[in-house]
């Protein structure tokens, strides 16, 4: 029987590979959902890439309308709504498809997630009624307007205002958002303000023909050159009092829910993103010829397209592993009885955890497969003609859309304690049991020989490296520790690398198996090698927190502990790399 894991409970919890979903098990129906959304882009994306760019009058628009027309844009979407209602992890696998169409991809996801979302779960009937249906069919187009000049990752503080007019029947809106995806062609904005003196922000429905809007010139920037990024203001914006969205300084929880949906839904992005630039990467080292050989004969580059693989094969396994988490949280609620929209929020909410670890470890992928995809391309790379520009500079803003890297760190330590201090996750028990084990002899009982024995008491090691580190850091710095960014965001790098390191462990011994060693051989070899690394980043991670807060033996027997935690036996790490290298370039493709 499949057994449920609370969002954040990996660290504590022990997961066996059956109850994890992996890419290879998607049906036929999300499949063809899948291939639909890459022959659009073959079709109509791709080979538009310049006039996108440029911004071409109407050409965004007309690609969303053909996007719409093939139930792109309503793949989550229930069907009395007009959309499939498919699953959350359907809707991450088409994220993931689209996410290597550039600006497109940008402006397709900024429409169906925090554009169309907040009314579908926050919405009442009438509003869902009114509003869901066109923008599904992508008659309406959609726009989040939550950032503000002085308002960035402190969303709460933005001073866009909203007061009531005396007659009660609108709230007149005036302030500035910038920014704003889409802003530039949208219909429908979800906007953020605060009420007379509000402390927390409240959310509106406004259309554009409401008036009161207005706009600075398309924002020229580093990437994602062909999306719409505009300033806009409102003046006197009056909004009729029954499009506030949800209740009264409600506003504030709305973005955050929301933002968690988007930093996955990003992290598959980045996922299509990265394959396809690999893909290329790959198919540019097989017919590059220097010293008369193919550049893909060169030791060098195979470490690079290994490497780049490897890391993409890790976090698209944590990605649809926490995809599906969130899935089976929200069929246990809805079974319990709670109102489905509801249970969708709860569901993403109670893992968004891991949504801030897959934003974060998914988007520093893709820069890494860029940068080493222009490389691999030398001088090439560098230039505007080939195809490896465009995706180094579109990456860049993966690490502070939905929340900067730093910030999503920061959340991911704050929610773990969070949840430990209102006793949703037993932390600080494990961790004293960490602290104890520092005590006793180690268990040099015979080895475990089943399959991937080995590397599981690795991942368990790891585990308490992260509660030996956190246990004490908590313990030493008390209340203070909220203020040490730099201790938090080691113990985030520690727990990060466990979860996706745990996540690739599981899919290999899934695929292993379920196909036998033999077919399963080159996915372990990924898993094995991106464990490798893990061991060496999580011990560098733990050390500089360790060094940061402690001291004399206390210090001294925390290291010698970390030490014993992050022991691993020896990888030929090169043949591993060699041999994922040679399939890479005999299939002239990522195709794991």
């Amino acid at each position: 029987m499949k057994q449920t894991i609370k969002g954040g409970e990996f660290v504590i919890k022990e997961t066996e590979y059956a109850n994890i979903f992996i890419p290879e098990e998607f049906d036929e129906e999300a499949r063809m959902i899948r291939q639909t959304c890459l022959d659009f882009l073959d079709t109509e994306v791709l080979n538009k890439l310049d006039r996108i760019d440029a911004q071409e009058e109407g050409l965004m628009t007309n690609l969303l309308d053909k996007a719409g027309e093939l139930g792109m844009l309503g793949v989550s979407i229930p069907e009395q709504y007009g959309g499939f209602g498919k699953n959350f992890n359907t809707s991450m696998l088409v994220a993931d498809a689209v996410g290597g169409g550039f600006s497109f991809a940008v402006a397709l996801s900024a429409h169906t997630g925090i554009g169309t979302l907040p009314i579908l779960y926050y919405g009442n009937e009438a509003q869902k009624n009114k509003y869901i249906p066109k923008l599904t069919t992508g008659e309406w187009k959609a726009a989040y307007c939550l950032t503000e000049p002085n308002s960035g990752s402190d969303a709460n503080s933005g001073r866009t205002s909203a007061k009531l007019n005396a007659e009660g029947t609108h709230y007149l809106i005036n302030g500035q958002k910038m920014w704003i995806t889409n802003g530039g062609f949208a219909d429908i904005f979800i906007v953020f303000a605060k009420i007379d003196n509000d402390k927390d922000l409240s959310a509106f429905i406004i259309e554009r023909n409401f008036g009161g809007i207005t706009m600075n010139p398309e924002e020229h920037k580093l990437g994602i050159k062909g999306s719409s990024t505009r300033q806009i203001f409102f003046n006197d914006c009056a909004v009729p009092v029954e499009n506030m969205l949800s209740d009264r300084e409600n506003g504030f929880k709305i973005a955050v829910n929301i933002l968690n949906i988007g930093r996955i839904k990003l992290g598959a992005a980045t996922i299509g993103s990265s394959r396809a630039i690999l893909t290329q990467s790959i198919k540019y080292a097989n017919e590059r010829v220097q010293f008369n050989l193919p550049i893909s004969k060169f030791g060098a580059i195979r470490y690079k397209l290994a490497e780049m693989a490897t890391r993409l094969f890790a976090v698209e396994s944590a990605a649809y592993r926490a995809g599906q988490n969130i899935d089976d949280a929200y069929d246990a609620l809805v079974e319990g009885g709670m109102d489905e929209a509801k249970a969708k929020l709860k569901s993403v909410e109670q893992f968004a955890i891991e949504c801030a670890i897959i934003k974060v470890w998914c988007s520093e992928m893709l820069d890494y497969v860029v940068d080493e995809g222009v490389q691999i391309y030398g001088g090439m790379g560098y230039s505007a003609e080939a195809p490896m520009e465009r995706a180094y500079r579109d990456s860049r803003i993966n690490r502070i859309f939905e929340g900067t890297n730093e910030v999503n760190r920061l959340l991911v330590v704050d929610m773990l304690l969070k949840r430990a201090m209102k006793g949703e996750l037993d932390l600080m028990g494990p961790a004293q049991a960490v602290a104890g084990e520092l005590m006793s002899i180690p268990d040099f009982g015979a080895e475990d020989e089943a399959p991937f024995a080995a590397e599981k008491k690795i991942i368990a090691n790891l585990k308490k490296a992260g509660l030996l580190v956190a246990g004490a850091a908590v313990q030493k710095l008390m209340m203070s520790l909220s203020k040490e960014q730099e201790i938090l965001m080691n113990i985030a790098d520690v727990i990060g690398y466990v979860y996706v390191a745990e996540s690739v462990l599981l899919r290999a011994e899934k695929l292993h198996y379920s196909r036998g060693e033999e077919a399963s051989s080159l996915t372990t070899d990924m898993a094995r090698v991106y464990l490798y690394s893990a061991v060496d980043k999580i011990n560098i991670a733990a050390k500089e927190a360790l060094y940061s807060f402690g001291e004399g033996d206390e210090l001294n027997m925390m290291l010698v502990g970390l030490r014993r935690f992050t022991k691993a036996q020896p990888f030929n790490v090169k043949d591993a790399r060699q041999r994922i290298a040679r399939k890479l370039i005999d299939e002239n493709k990522y195709c794991f």
